[in-house]
């Protein structure tokens, strides 16, 4: 058990991290080719541990198996993890960190819509709840330019959500190593062909004219030399593969709502990492907008908590009330697919 907490503590540091590392070192990278790069060495990082998992499942792919990755790798990949990197252009790696964590929520409504499952009062309520600390971090009387960088910010935590709800319908299959992993290297692998489109020259002409450069002429190694390798390595192996590879192992080692304790974790702490590391102030309004999520969060895990205890009390004697199962289905098997 307390394995599982020191990979609690690891998943939780790195995963509060990305954002500054991404921000960091932006620089020397098109956003889109680091989106590219590090979810294909996460992949890689990942795989030894997915084939573990899968020749324990004793599983084996067909053509329905790739065209199920085909899209999750689309939606979190390609579109999720551009919205969230370029919502890194235009807000502070700080206030990303805290909204994309507010992913949880859309889950819910995601599988209302999607699974047929029932909505409940603790959903709506938390909604409601995370929705206002959106608005408080938004600060609308001070918006001050960044308007762009959370509307995108909450696109890429809405995204991630319909990736999470999809990848729900078909991870008992698969496992959530393996889930990732192939969502990871599908999605790169749809991402290099996006990049070479981009490269045709019309294409580039087209995004140029459109005032995205940013979309034309995409590199796919332009960059990495022995001064930003390093700086690369550390986002792919330890931000984006390790991250999730401890989340998992915490899994394994405690539970799956003892792991969702990184959801909690890092949006109290990646605000204060930007402040040591880049220096990015934490506002009044930030810090309330993050307990707000923080609660909006907690209660939409609530069932999933009360789920675990009852699970518990069969080995000590003590009866609680047995949760709805359709509340506490979602709750506890979404942490499979965490935020970044």
């Amino acid at each position: 058990m307390k394995k599982g907490y020191l990979y609690i503590l690891l998943s939780a540091v790195l995963f509060s991290s990305v954002e500054i590392a991404l921000k960091f070192f932006a620089g020397s990278f098109n956003p889109i080719q680091l989106s590219f790069l590090r979810f294909l060495i996460g992949a890689v990082v990942l795989m030894p541990l997915s084939v573990k998992g899968l020749k324990k499942r004793n599983r084996r792919f067909g053509a329905r198996d790739f065209s199920f990755f085909a899209l999750t790798g689309f939606i979190c990949v390609v579109i999720s993890m551009v919205l969230y990197q370029m919502a890194l252009l235009y807000s502070p790696a700080s206030m990303v960190a805290v909204l994309i964590c507010s992913n949880p929520v859309f889950i819910a409504l995601f599988a209302h819509w999607i699974l047929r499952e029932e909505v409940h009062k603790h959903t709506v309520f938390s909604l409601i709840v995370s929705i206002a600390g959106i608005i408080v971090i938004l600060n609308p009387g001070h918006v001050s330019g960044q308007t762009l960088g959370l509307v995108l910010t909450v696109l890429a935590a809405v995204t991630v959500a319909l990736y999470s709800v999809i990848g729900h319908t078909r991870s008992g299959e698969y496992g959530g190593v393996a889930l990732t992993c192939f969502t990871f290297l599908f999605g790169s692998m749809e991402m290099l062909s996006l990049i070479c489109l981009t490269r045709i020259g019309f294409v580039s002409s087209f995004f140029a004219q459109l005032g995205l450069p940013v979309f034309s002429n995409i590199p796919i190694l332009s960059g990495i030399n022995g001064h930003t390798l390093p700086s690369l390595l550390f986002i792919g192996v330890f931000n984006t593969g390790l991250g999730y590879a401890f989340y998992f192992l915490a899994m394994e080692a405690t539970s799956a709502i003892t792991a969702s304790l990184v959801f909690f974790i890092k949006p109290a702490l990646a605000p204060v990492l930007a402040l040591l590391i880049v220096h990015e102030a934490i506002s009044v309004h930030m810090i309330f907008g993050i307990l707000l999520i923080l609660g909006g969060s907690m209660i939409s895990l609530i069932p999933g908590f009360k789920a675990a205890r009852n699970k518990a009390s069969k080995s000590t004697g003590k009866e609680y009330p047995e949760p709805d199962k359709n509340e506490s289905r979602i709750e506890i098997e979404q942490t499979a697919v965490p935020p970044e």
